[in-house]
């Protein structure tokens, strides 16, 4: 049985640069910049859908304020 996703993002293509920094740094590998393009014309991040342990070191590693929030999911 897959263990439950720890944390959940909320990312905002539109402020998103697309410079991947977010990606480089996320450990359990679940981010990726999109195919598709904003309407600035960079490719934004994109989450894999699963696998998220909640850590935030992608939305401190982010340049952009706004284009990437963590909330961590309570222990049960």
């Amino acid at each position: 049985m897959k263990a439950a996703d720890r944390g959940r993002l909320e990312l905002d293509s539109e402020e998103c640069k697309g410079c991947g920094l977010c990606v480089e740094a996320c450990p359990p590998k679940v981010l990726q910049l999109a195919s598709f393009l904003n309407r600035y014309g960079y490719h934004p991040l994109t989450y894999l859908g699963a696998g998220c342990t909640g850590c935030g070191i992608c939305f401190f590693a982010c340049p952009e304020p706004g284009a990437i929030v963590v909330w961590r999911a309570k222990a049960a």
